[in-house]
């Protein structure tokens, strides 16, 4: 199948692109040829496909130039390919509000387009993910155990998010590929010390576990290889070790490699994320986002088991 054929697949399946529709690809260096894939893609199927390469952003979060954002809230389908995450920013916030259909995809590469998650039955990601949605959404207390490490936060109050990889309604917004349930716990909530076995966002696999310590919902300790680059990741930015997001895996299809963006839609996994949740039923707007994955945990919440050693409990 070539990138075109795929793109095509994606807007008509995911996105439901139709013609005459203003289709908006938000592109960067790394990922140029998957842009043209997708404005060849809805030129094909008669959509109004505009281009707009902007500067590699520096981290996930960072605000697209105001021109860029702009655009976006004036498109009525948005695809953000980027190597970095568009998703919990306010260009993206504010183009949903304006009605835009949005899929952010941070890290995608060309295999990404052919394998993995993107091969799901959406229909039965979609069930799941609704499944675990309410969950959370219903939750007061979430309890995440792994190797005898527990992480206890408050979920009261907060509700989940849906990101299924069907955006078809205006306003609704995710990844694509996608399949997870989100949600952000309330700030000052979060207590206990985690591990973190499988990714990093903009670091990749890790190379050891990365124990990390919370208290009064910030995280204050870590103890790991790559503890010294994710520091560094969050340095001179105040609210960067918040709490921001506790999600949960849909996607049976999805593999760990590398990149958060299929990482974290890996079935059962559980992930956590610092930073920004201003985007998503939160009250921090830190301009970073760092999502964090997790393998075969535990995930209770108000003591019912959601998540057992990978294996969703619905």
């Amino acid at each position: 199948m070539s990138l075109v054929k795929a793109a095509r697949n994606l807007l008509v399946n995911c996105m439901g692109l139709e013609k005459s529709e203003c289709l908006l690809v938000v592109g960067d260096p790394s990922t140029a040829a998957i842009s043209r894939a997708l404005v060849d893609a809805g030129r094909e199927l008669g959509a109004e496909a505009v281009l707009v390469e902007m500067a590699r952003r520096g981290h996930s979060g960072e605000e697209p130039p105001p021109a860029v954002a702009a655009a976006m809230a004036a498109a009525q389908v948005v695809i953000c390919p980027t190597a970095t995450s568009l998703t919990h920013t306010r260009a993206r916030v504010e183009a949903c509000r304006a009605g835009a259909r949005v899929a952010t995809m941070p890290g995608i590469t060309e295999d990404m387009f052919f394998e993995g998650a993107v091969r799901a039955d959406y229909q039965e990601v979609a069930r799941l993910t609704a499944a675990v949605t309410d969950i959370l959404s219903a939750g007061r207390i979430a309890r995440l155990v792994k190797h005898g490490h527990e992480l206890v936060m408050s979920l009261e109050g907060r509700q989940a998010v849906a990101s299924t990889g069907v955006y078809r309604r205006p306003g609704e917004s995710g990844n694509l590929p996608s399949g997870e349930a989100y949600i952000a716990p309330l700030e000052g909530s979060a207590h206990g010390r985690m591990l973190v076995d499988g990714s990093i966002a903009g670091i990749g696999l890790v190379t050891g576990p990365l124990a990390i310590t919370f208290r009064d919902g910030h995280a204050v300790g870590f103890e790991g290889p790559d503890a010294p680059r994710l520091q560094a990741m969050l340095a001179g930015k105040p609210l960067a070790t918040n709490l921001a997001e506790l999600g949960v895996g849909t996607n049976p299809e999805a593999r760990l490699r590398g990149v958060v963006l299929e990482d974290e839609k890996i079935y059962g996994t559980v992930h956590l994320a610092l930073g920004d949740n201003a985007g998503f039923g939160g009250n921090t707007r830190a301009g970073i986002h760092i999502d964090l994955v997790i393998t075969g945990a535990d995930l209770y919440v108000d003591d019912r088991p959601l998540v057992l050693q990978g294996s969703l409990q619905i």
